[in-house]
């Protein structure tokens, strides 16, 4: 498979959450192995629900997808683009869904991982920060607000991998990572 930053583990104690340059995580000791397509501004937390994890298999751990904060109560996919959160003394922005790719494929080792991870639509969202603080295991979420336009993680996931009908309305959300909306805008063109 190479070298990949997807092998993430739980750690003790409080961890750093910044604004990070392009390329780079926004959570302190998290490295990032293909900085072109990972990391940076609009990138920099990677949130996935536990309950997401326990409707794939309840035996994968906390950040076998990749994701740099697992959290638990909160329906990450069903989060609004702009929805702000509070988790620790960290602000963070929902920004994009995450877009599943071949090495997610391949760290999982599954037959047709990608088809199926599109297919039941539980992407997880990609965060900017917009307050840096500090994380730690057990700390709640608190929905600090809503955008209300209802173009949840979801709902951006599916504009992106098949309906295509949706796209014009993500030009329509400020909050949406700048790399994504220039793929949306080349794509309604």
């Amino acid at each position: 498979m190479g070298v990949s930053g997807i092998d993430k583990r739980p750690v003790e104690g409080p961890v750093a959450v910044g604004v990070p340059e392009r390329g780079r995580s926004g959570v302190g000791g998290d490295e990032i192995a293909d900085a072109s397509v990972h990391g940076g501004p609009d990138k920099a937390v990677y949130a996935y629900a536990r309950e997401d994890l326990d409707f794939w298999d309840p035996a994968f751990t906390n950040g076998m997808f990749g994701e740099n904060l697992t959290v638990s109560g909160v329906d990450v996919s069903g989060a609004e683009i702009g929805e702000r959160w509070r988790v620790g003394s960290a602000v963070l922005e929902v920004s994009q869904p995450r877009i599943p790719c071949r090495t997610f494929a391949a760290w999982l080792g599954r037959e047709k991982w990608v088809k199926t991870f599109v297919e039941a639509c539980r992407p997880g969202a990609y965060f900017r920060v917009i307050t840096p603080g500090t994380v730690c295991a057990g700390d709640d979420v608190e929905v600090l607000s809503r955008p209300g336009h209802g173009m949840s993680v979801a709902a951006v996931f599916r504009a992106i991998t098949g309906e295509a009908e949706l796209l014009p309305r993500l030009l329509d959300l400020p909050a949406l990572a700048a790399d994504l909306r220039g793929h949306v805008a080349g794509r309604v063109r």
